[in-house]
């Protein structure tokens, strides 16, 4: 449901790309710097309605690995590693702790996925530039990224798409979390799906504000393009990323696209916790 969203933040995110227009690459580029609803109604209009939902299949894969292996993550070191007291209550610091870790760790799996939903969301950009389509489908871009660059290459950029994951979890989890037993501990609100979808939404909110710099980090170093040993080409490390970003462009360059992900956000973990919620309701298991 939220996938068009994902879209229209990534081609946003590359707009305007202070390393691409020194770099020479943009040459011949016609397409204008848009906002968020021209830039999804351009896709429409220049690509067609099925384009929003390219690189749905492989944020699919990523979703499964990722979302799979940070709650695992999390509730363990909550439960066994770090210990949360007996009245249910968590301290923040834990929480920011196991947040970011389990974070981290599931986007680490998930990364190869990730480059590739990356790279897919952008192939309609290139055509409208007139450059070559370089993936037939999911299994095709797969297959090139190893053959071009080995397994090191399908984890391209996986530093700045590690430290995302760690702020954004930092503010989905950690905020989750702490809001939803704050509640439970100190107002009437029970444990419930209202309870469920305030926490959800201050989660939201959080992990958008704190996550997409590091998004943009990310969308730009993965995009890049690289030379046959898999270096990029215009960017040298994540921090050489946010340095020219900044430098070129000014610092809100890195809010490029906080709408979208706001707005994308806010219901996936809307729907997230409270579907996530119910599953372990109907299995038997007790509240997150």
């Amino acid at each position: 449901v939220t996938f068009p969203l994902d879209l229209t933040k990534t081609r946003l995110q590359v707009q305007g790309e202070a390393a691409v227009q020194r770099s020479g690459v943009a040459a011949g580029q016609t397409v204008p710097y848009r906002g968020m609803l021209c830039t999804a109604a351009g896709i429409v209009q220049e690509e067609g309605l099925q384009k929003l939902w390219q690189g749905a299949t492989p944020a699919v894969y990523r979703h499964i690995v990722y979302s799979g292996v940070r709650m695992v993550v999390y509730e363990h070191l909550r439960d066994s590693v770090l210990g949360r007291a007996e009245d249910d209550s968590f301290p923040l610091w834990k929480a920011v702790v196991g947040g970011m870790s389990a974070g981290a760790i599931g986007q680490f799996f998930a990364s190869p996925a990730d480059l590739v939903k990356v790279q897919m969301q952008m192939e309609g950009k290139r055509k409208l530039e007139g450059k070559p389509l370089r993936f037939q489908g999911v299994h095709h871009a797969f297959m090139k990224i190893l053959s071009e660059g080995g397994i090191r290459g399908l984890w391209a950029g996986w530093v700045p798409n590690v430290q995302r994951a760690a702020l954004v979890n930092m503010g989905d989890l950690t905020t989750y979390d702490s809001v939803k037993h704050f509640l439970l501990l100190n107002t009437p609100l029970v444990d419930n799906s209202l309870t469920h979808s305030v926490a959800s939404c201050c989660s939201g909110l959080v992990a958008a504000v704190l996550g997409t710099p590091a998004d943009v980090v990310k969308t730009r170093i993965m995009n890049q393009p690289r030379d046959k040993q898999g270096r990029g080409l215009l960017y040298k490390s994540s921090m050489d990323c946010l340095i020219q970003s900044v430098q070129g462009e000014g610092f809100m360059s890195l809010y490029k696209g906080f709408i979208p992900t706001w707005m994308r956000m806010a219901p996936w973990s809307l729907v997230f916790w409270l579907t996530y919620e119910q599953i372990r309701r109907i299995c038997g298991v007790s509240s997150f």
